[in-house]
């Protein structure tokens, strides 16, 4: 009976072996659908606001507002936000590459010279008992292996890594997405602020007017103290309002400046100078629910991180099977270092390992149920991606449409305000009517015309909030 050699055996176990697997083992990518109705338009796409248009990554230039487009640009070159994102994503591509390694023979060149004295023990026939020379060794050698893919686990180690770093560089657009838009809100609260102080200084100027009014009229003995009492304390209650508007306008240059990558002492000095926030005078293009999707870089981090999930299950399945590693070295052995490289030092061994670990199948079934289980959440995270995407969107529609709607009954409210104290004053010069007509008519004005500042404020923020729901600013830098 021929008895093949140990080499031979491990070469047709490993043949073996390579025919009874597959390329991969275990489930595929679980099926990440979109709901039938999140790819058409949007239920508040009825609003003359907005247009079917696909919806522009560059949405700040639709203000034409100079000042805003330089500071989103700084913002996306200077946030440290977006530094520390294409950071992550500088080392997630590392670790791709770092996985695709894994497809490539790995290589050791070794050397050693060590001085000894071997064990008689180990000698056959133990030397004769006596002692065995001391001496040198030296070794040189090159060692080669390569682990044969046969399970898939390598290509989907490498797979999930690559879906890893599609997800960072999703994850890098989320950030500009959010820093072009909160730049922008920064700059328009600040902008809004100077708007409302305006709006209260003209106020402190008409009621600085009709206390004046009264005093003179007192001093002539033709008023009386309390309409003066009375006029002083309206003028007081609105001049209250500038302190508070003045820290949201400092607030939101301090939030401008971090934004940009500045201290608050370097805040814009042309966002603080702005009279009124950004103003569109066109409808906003948003396209339909199917390009949203494809264009919200949240969508598609949450998509790459379920392929990545689904990838590592069948990292887990493999360890289930055995690994094959072919493997060789070669090189030169020899008692004295002049000899290495002579005919007589040179070996070589060439062969393949099998490793199967029988004893560890329960933590590799483990492994896999973990593994499965991370792949469930990752599903279940991109299906609610895309309806918080759709709700985000649909929101900011119906804010803005409902928001415009509001300021426009202001407008009317405050013009007819501002013609009943036109009227009130008349009168009371006339002798009609009495000062505290005038101060009730002021009154109504002050309040209506600060409900309409708030409300225009709020109309730019609903643009700006709609511009992110649309996820533009992450392509355009």
């Amino acid at each position: 009976m021929t008895t093949l050699p140990p080499i031979r055996i491990l070469t047709a176990t490993a043949f073996a072996a390579l025919a009874l697997a597959s390329c991969a083992v275990g489930p595929g990518a679980p099926d990440a659908t979109l709901p039938p109705s999140a790819s058409g338009a949007f239920v508040g796409a009825a609003t003359p606001a907005v247009t079917a248009d696909a919806a522009r990554d560059d949405w700040w230039r639709l203000y034409d507002d100079p000042t805003l487009d330089g500071l989103i640009l700084q913002a996306l070159t200077e946030n440290n936000e977006l530094e520390a994102a294409a950071a992550n994503l500088r080392r997630v591509r590392a670790a791709l590459g770092e996985a695709r390694v894994g497809l490539l023979p790995s290589t050791t060149v070794g050397a050693t010279a060590q001085y000894g004295r071997a064990s008689a023990a180990t000698v056959p026939g133990g030397n004769g008992g006596q002692p065995l020379d001391e001496g040198e060794q030296y070794d040189v050698g090159l060692d080669v292996a390569y682990e044969i893919d046969l399970f898939g686990r390598v290509s989907s180690s490498i797979r999930a890594a690559g879906a890893d770093a599609d997800a960072a560089a999703a994850a890098l657009e989320v950030v500009q997405v959010s820093v072009a838009a909160e730049t922008a809100r920064a700059y328009a609260d600040a902008c809004s602020a100077n708007a409302s102080i305006a709006v209260a200084e003209r106020n402190i100027a008409l009621q600085t007017d009709t206390l004046g009014l009264t005093e003179r009229l007192l001093a002539a003995g033709q008023g009386n103290g309390l309409d003066v009492a009375r006029a002083r304390s309206t003028l007081q209650t609105t001049r209250a309002i500038l302190s508070p508007l003045r820290a949201q306008r400092d607030g939101a240059l301090f939030r401008l400046a971090t934004l940009t990558g500045r201290t608050p002492a370097e805040a814009s000095e042309a966002a603080r100078a702005c009279a009124r926030p950004p103003q569109l005078t066109q409808p906003i293009p948003i396209g339909d629910g199917a390009q949203l999707l494809a264009r919200r870089p949240d969508v598609r981090r949450a998509e790459r991180n379920l392929s990545a999930a689904a990838a590592r299950v069948n990292v887990a399945t493999a360890d289930l099977y055995p690994r094959i590693i072919l493997g060789g070295s070669v090189g030169s052995t020899a008692l004295d270092a002049g000899d290495l490289g002579s005919d007589s030092s040179f070996r070589f061994g060439i062969g393949p390992l099998i490793s199967w670990s029988f004893p560890n199948v329960f933590a590799a079934r483990a492994r896999i149920e973990q593994a499965s289980a991370g792949s469930d959440i990752a599903l279940a995270n991109f299906d609610q991606t895309v309806l918080t995407a759709l709700e985000e969107t649909e929101t900011a529609l119906a804010n803005y449409a409902n928001e415009l709607d509001r300021r426009n009954a202001l407008r009317e409210a405050r013009d007819q305000a501002a013609q009943a104290v036109r009227l009130s004053r008349l009168r009371f010069d006339a002798g009609a009517d009495s000062f505290l007509s005038v101060l009730d008519a002021e009154r109504t004005l002050v309040g209506t015309e600060a409900q309409l500042a708030n409300s225009e404020a709020l109309v730019t923020t609903y643009q700006i909030a709609l511009f992110k729901a649309l996820a533009g600013g992450w392509s355009a830098v």
